[in-house]
């Protein structure tokens, strides 16, 4: 038997629906009738950041939801069994045919209304204990201003009621249990609780008016955890939704007692599924694996019924109106791919690598999503890693201060405060006052994690970063507020991120007032990284190393290091070609003490390139990459490895290079060879290309660079022909079907590899190939291979 589970509130975010909106055009219109607005460009745009608000996430969820299981449904068929969470109800009973789509929306819009004006409350996501306990300690404290108002799993528990009485009991818990984590829930009042008493009887009212039929498929209420009965109106049931518990963890036992072997979720993420994970698991007495370390509060949502509570390793609650969602599982306990790539039950957190790196980036694994240039490690790449207890790094590069502002501003609206992700820091050779503005915007936002990339000296920027809000602790020894992660690739680099800061960009520092005396002197006695990333031959920019004459190398500098200075050795980890659970093993068995993906991960639904990219992606060999010059290095010749399969761009970027070192200027390029640049290339004339150059630069306040060109024809040529760089890139990322040969790929053979390793599996489609579940893949693999060669799953000293 199959089940099919709706998400409740706190799933949403700006665009979704994006792939269902243009199949259901008749859909669309009718929400907008019913609501007033326009429900696409809410989901699509949300200007004003109304989905924050219960009154205007329950519909458009349900909308989305809805639309996304008509969808899905050709494909995959009728369920043997539907059963929503809180707000999902409302799907589930549309998919058993006791509502229509119209009667399904109007009610939810007025559920929305209701709730969103409800005020007063607290509520508070209890996580790492189950039902029993949370009743023990609220029976002993004698409160009744507080009660359960999710059960969401065996190992968490919703509760809510006055903000005076929640505190105290999250108090107790916390006493009780070291172990257990509260999480507060931002949320205007108590859901699921006596106190929506007044909600509950004026939605019965509107109930009470509306004509609703049997259900045509068993769906289990989550009032009772049980089937609405045929013979009792739905709506004596659903009226007291918003007012009870919801039984989540006993409605999947039932699913379980009723033979359900399988689960299809319908809404953003795994959390219900992981839901049924930890359930089963404790069925058949299997120990739930622990949730990450520090778990963060959720963004308020739905009621605790709607949908999960976010912490740095599970999803994030309900809408605000509503009460926190339900809170997602440990990570472990969620659904993930089995060695052959396959969705089966997810295995126990490996202990490969550093148990301090995994405790300093609060992941499970000592795994790391490496950022990608223009956001394609996207917002959703970051949210969706830390939801499931992992570590992304958001790609800046080639961003506007903007832009990356704006990608804050978005993963700090989907994640709870503290929740653990990193943004890259891209050093520019041509453009210092950039990365010290980018610098001065993450201490401004609290951005406490850096992947430091590009990188041939130690700046003012970057040590700003790091010696800000430096400490000692109180045996006095040095302690940084903020984590740099460095890629490097050449081990003189490598010495100046593993040696302090030096003295003059210190005091420089100070003397500007951006540091304290006391700052500075604490970043005296660190190394500029706390972790070093060993970035063998990669997609993107490579300096074409060997992860098994680097690693080694980088290790006995960072031991010779630690051994100088007396303090913690800086962690070491590998990058580049791993997309294979053998490719991780051999990292570890070199010593690394965590490993970094990246070109695997531009190929998954998170990744922010476009589906016809991840098409050409999924369907690489290892061969099917090569070198080409890096447009922002162009006239050095620096190198990116790309894809060549299915584009003509490393031929065409290598013949510009040739071109442009055998030339003085556009002007001694023969014309034959200048039409077949203006036709295959540029696809417009080379004046036309001039004149984008030229407003680009004035549009970014650098006229000068455009103006001095104009009197050195080899300038002028090389910004012509860099542009082409940039516009190969806009046509990957936009998925231009009449420029696909031009198109700019960056990728390693890892993509090749990795897409071998699913072929014939589930994740064999990129569609299914969600980061996290890469990530289990390669690390519970990589496990499986050292323990079948005999190897210590730490096979060196942790760090």
């Amino acid at each position: 038997m199959r089940a099919l589970l709706f998400a409740g509130q706190g799933s949403q975010r700006r665009g979704m629906g994006a792939d269902v909106f243009d199949a259901f055009p008749d859909h669309c219109a009718l929400a907008d009738d019913i609501l007033g607005y326009s429900v696409r460009d809410l989901c699509l745009r949300d200007d004003g950041d109304r989905l924050r608000l219960t009154r205007y996430a329950q519909p458009a969820l349900f909308t989305v939801h809805a639309l996304t299981y008509l969808a899905q449904r050709a494909e995959r068929g009728e369920p043997d069994v539907v059963a929503g969470h809180s707000l999902g109800e409302f799907n589930a009973l549309m998919a058993a045919g006791v509502l229509d789509f119209a009667t399904g929306l109007r009610l939810v819009a007025e559920r929305g209304r209701l709730m969103g004006e409800a005020d007063g409350g607290a509520m508070a996501a209890v996580i790492g204990t189950g039902l029993a306990e949370v009743e023990r300690v609220l029976a002993a404290a004698g409160r009744e201003d507080v009660e359960i108002a999710n059960d969401n799993a065996p190992t968490q528990v919703v509760i809510s009621g006055s903000p005076q009485g929640v505190s105290a009991v999250t108090r107790l818990l916390a006493t009780a249990a070291p172990a257990v984590r509260c999480v507060p829930l931002p949320v205007s009042a108590a859901f699921h609780s006596r106190d929506m008493a007044p909600a509950a009887r004026r939605f019965a009212d509107t109930l009470a008016r509306v004509e609703l039929s049997p259900p045509r498929l068993p769906v289990i209420a989550n009032v009772t955890a049980r089937p609405y009965p045929r013979d009792t109106p739905v709506a004596d049931l659903l009226g007291r939704q918003i007012r009870s518990r919801v039984r989540w963890t006993e409605t999947m036992a039932h699913l379980l007692d009723s033979g359900v072997e399988e689960v299809w979720e319908v809404g953003r993420g795994r959390t219900l599924t992981g839901f049924w994970q930890e359930v089963r698991a404790a069925r058949r007495g299997a120990s739930p694996a622990p949730r990450a370390a520090d778990p963060a509060p959720a963004r308020a949502g739905e009621a605790p019924a709607a949908g999960p509570v976010r912490t740095a390793a599970a999803p994030v609650p309900s809408a605000a109106a509503e009460g926190p969602p339900a809170a997602p599982l440990p990570p472990a306990a969620t659904a993930a791919p089995s060695r052959g790539g396959g969705r089966g039950a997810h295995r126990p957190g490996t202990t490969l690598g550093s148990a301090r790196f995994r405790e300093v980036y609060r992941t499970r694994h000592a795994y790391v999503a490496g950022s990608m240039y223009q956001a394609i490690a996207s917002t959703d790449l970051v949210v969706r890693m830390a939801e499931h207890g992992l570590f992304g790094f958001f790609g800046t590069g080639g961003l506007s201060l903007d832009r990356i502002g704006a990608a804050l501003d978005d993963i700090e609206r989907r994640l709870p405060p503290g929740a653990a992700f990193g943004m890259n820091l891209l050093h520019d050779m041509a453009d210092a006052e950039l990365e010290r503005a980018t610098v001065d915007l993450f201490l401004r936002r609290g951005v406490s994690h850096v992947e430091a990339a590009a990188f041939t000296r130690v700046t003012a920027p970057l040590v700003l970063f790091r010696a800000k809000g430096a400490r000692r602790d109180a045996a006095g020894a040095p302690v940084a507020a903020r984590q740099v992660l460095a890629k490097v690739s050449r081990p003189e680099v490598a010495r100046q991120f593993l040696a302090p800061p030096a003295p003059g960009l210190l005091a420089a520092l100070v003397a500007e007032g951006a540091l304290t005396r006391d700052e500075a002197a604490v970043a005296a006695e660190l190394p500029v990284a706390s972790d070093l990333c060993v970035e063998s031959d990669s997609g993107g920019h490579t300096d074409q190393g060997v992860a098994l004459a680097l690693v080694p190398t980088l290790r006995r500098l960072r031991d010779r290091a630690a051994r100088a200075t007396g303090g913690e050795p800086v962690r070491v980890g590998a990058a580049g070609g791993i997309g294979t659970p053998e490719a991780a093993a051999a990292c570890f068995l070199l010593g690394a003490d965590f490993v970094l993906t990246g070109s695997v991960n531009q190929c998954s639904p998170q990744a922010g390139t476009s589906d016809a990219v991840k098409d050409l992606l999924a369907g690489l060999d290892v061969q099917d990459v090569a070198y080409a010059p890096a447009g922002d290095l162009f006239e050095i010749g620096s190198r990116v490895q790309v894809v060549r399969r299915g584009t003509m761009f490393p031929a065409r970027a290598n013949q510009l290079l040739d071109l442009y070192r055998r030339h003085e200027g556009l002007e001694a390029v023969d014309a034959r060879t200048l039409a077949v640049l203006e036709r295959t290339c540029f696809r417009r004339p080379v004046a036309e290309v001039w004149e984008e150059v030229v407003r680009h630069y004035r549009d970014t306040g650098r006229p000068q660079v455009t103006r001095d060109a104009e009197r050195d024809p080899r300038r002028r040529m090389a910004l012509v022909f860099r542009w082409y760089f940039a516009d190969s890139t806009r046509a990957a990322l936009d998925g231009a079907k009449d420029n696909t040969a031009n198109y700019q790929i960056h990728c390693g053979p890892a993509m090749g590899a990795f897409n071998r390793l699913v072929e014939g599996t589930a994740l064999e489609s990129w569609r299914r190939r969600d980061v996290d579940a890469i990530a289990d893949l390669l690390m519970t693999g990589a496990a499986d291979v050292l323990a079948a060669a005999g190897t210590r799953t730490a096979p060196h000293p942790p760090s």
